[in-house]
């Protein structure tokens, strides 16, 4: 999934389904990282990865090696 700065993408695994899925959007580059939230209560709050961290946990996902 690609994402632009601040705007919220969900996966296109979801399909149709409004509340059956997560969010994501990328951090402006200052900060640079990435937040997610769930689109079943998206005022509850958001987990913040920092690009590197973001990096692994998208490797973990896909079974791919992570060093560090």
């Amino acid at each position: 999934m690609a994402l632009s700065s601040g705007e919220w993408r969900k996966s296109s695994y979801s399909g149709d389904k409004e509340f059956a899925c997560v969010e994501a959007r990328a951090l402006r580059a200052a900060r640079r990282g990435v937040q997610v939230r769930d689109t079943k209560d998206r005022g509850r709050g958001v987990l913040a990865f920092d690009a590197r961290a973001w990096t692994a946990f998208v490797g973990r996902i896909r079974g791919e090696a992570v060093e560090g």
